[in-house]
This record gives C-alpha cells, sequence and structure tokens, in this order.
C-alpha cells in the first residue's frame, strides 16, 4: 500500500494520460506501426507495394512519429492531426491499400480523436461513483 504522500503509478499514468489526447496518438502510432509491419509481409500476401518502395515505408514511420508527438506535445496536436489523417489516406496508395485497410482506419480514427480532443474538460465521473453520490443522497 502507498504512502499517504504518494501517489501510485497508475493514478500518475492516469493523470498524465487525462492531461493529452492519449487514445488519438496511441492510435496513430498504432495505425502506422501496423503498416509498416505489412510491409514485411510475404509476396503471397502483398497486394500493393506503392511508388518504388519509399513512399511505403516513409508515410507509416510518419504515422507513427506523429502519434508519438501527439502523446508527448499535445500543443501542437491540431497540426499533427490534420497531417496525420493526410498521411493516413495516403497510405492507401503507398503501401498495401494502407496495410489492408486496419491501418488506415486506426490513423484515421486516431487523428479525428486527437483534433476533436478538448484540453480544459473537466474529468469525467465514473458510473460506480455517480452511484454512490446518489445512494448517499
Amino acid at each position: 500500500m502507498a504512502e499517504p504522500g504518494h501517489r501510485t503509478a497508475r493514478a500518475a499514468f492516469r493523470d498524465w494520460r487525462g492531461r493529452r489526447p492519449f487514445w488519438g496518438g496511441l492510435l496513430l502510432a498504432l495505425g502506422g506501426t501496423e503498416i509498416l509491419l505489412t510491409e514485411k509481409a510475404s509476396l503471397k500476401v502483398v497486394m500493393h507495394i506503392g511508388m518504388q518502395g519509399l513512399a511505403g515505408y516513409l508515410l507509416p514511420a510518419l504515422m507513427l512519429l506523429l502519434g508519438l508527438l501527439i502523446l508527448f506535445n499535445p500543443a501542437q496536436r491540431l497540426f499533427y492531426s490534420i497531417v496525420g489523417v493526410l498521411v493516413s489516406l495516403g497510405s492507401w496508395l503507398t503501401s498495401n491499400l494502407g496495410g489492408f485497410f486496419i491501418g488506415l482506419l486506426l490513423g484515421v480514427v486516431g487523428s479525428c480523436l486527437a483534433f476533436g480532443w478538448l484540453p480544459d474538460q473537466e474529468a469525467r465521473v465514473s458510473r460506480r461513483q455517480r452511484r454512490r453520490e446518489r445512494a448517499d443522497a
């Protein structure tokens, strides 16, 4: 059990996650990773290598980088998310139809989540806590 003055690692991570568009950045980074991994698939699985192969590696690497930048520099999330959605859509042409649509969808959804995130929003109250408050009242 933690001492009264110290927070647990889970609580510290929850606070850190709450101050940034965590799920948007994570999904964008996972989309880029998934596309990079499908680039290494065997030739029987590969459907479309793309323009000279360089863009097929560059765009998913950029998706991964943008996802990490959204996580660690949330002040610039609007720019990163706009570039992220454009790069995700561009991966459809350059690398295995966007990682067989999985990486493309992860990137687009993650970019949209990061774009729509509001930094000054109050923390959500869990159902359990609302039930306790209703029961106490």
